[in-house]
C-alpha cells in the first residue's frame, strides 16, 4: 500500500484523535483519515451523476 505524507493542523488532528482508539470509532488515525476519503469521493461520485458528469 503506497504511503501518503500530509500536513494537518494541529487542532483538526487533535479532534480527529477524540474518535480514534479503544472507545473510539477507528483503530488509527490512518484508518480515520482512510475512511473519511472514502466517504467523501462517494459523495463526489454521487454529486457528479446528478450533474451528468458519471454514469450510476
Amino acid at each position: 500500500m503506497p504511503k501518503v505524507s500530509l500536513d494537518m493542523p494541529a487542532q483538526l488532528l487533535e479532534d480527529l484523535k477524540i474518535h480514534v482508539g479503544d472507545a473510539g470509532k477507528f483503530v488509527s488515525v490512518a484508518d480515520a483519515i482512510r475512511t473519511a476519503c472514502r466517504k467523501m469521493l462517494d459523495q463526489l461520485d454521487l454529486i457528479d451523476v446528478r450533474h451528468g458528469r458519471l454514469e450510476e
